[in-house]
């Protein structure tokens, strides 16, 4: 039997288990390119050392579950060049909808933000659209 979608609705429930407790605890959003993006250009001087351990944590929490657990199996491309376009692009497309999918998706939904909504199914669209061109009609991927 195929379980391993288990390992997203737990990964999942965690992520949804933060963003609440970041939320109640520090009255933020917990964005994680809003957080690093506050670092980064030092607009966030009166929580950096809290923001540096959140990016810390979000580094260092899945390195250890690989150790502890092993490593999941992987489909992407062992193209460098292309993972890196690849995360270059997501990094341009977090700074032009000012947030990521979990400031968006999982915060701004929650919250039934319009703008975390919209932003969110053109996050998932666009996504949908590159596999679809990028795998099935260039076979890049």
């Amino acid at each position: 039997m195929q379980t391993d979608w288990l390992w997203g609705l737990f990964g999942g429930g965690i992520i949804g288990m933060a963003a609440a407790g970041f939320l109640l605890i520090n009255g933020r959003i917990m964005g994680a390119s809003g957080i690093l993006g506050g670092v980064v250009d030092g607009s966030a001087k009166a929580s950096r050392r809290e923001n540096l351990m959140f990016m810390a944590g979000l580094i260092a929490a899945p390195g250890l579950l690989v150790f502890l657990l092993g490593g999941a199996e992987t489909h992407a491309t062992s193209n460098v060049l292309l993972l890196a376009a690849a995360g270059l692009l997501v990094g341009l497309g977090t700074r032009l909808a000012n947030g990521c999918t979990s400031g968006h998706g999982v915060c701004g939904i929650s919250r039934l933000s319009l703008r975390g909504i919209v932003a969110t199914v053109f996050y998932i669209a666009a996504g949908g659209l590159i596999v679809a061109i990028f795998r099935h009609g260039l076979g890049w991927i």
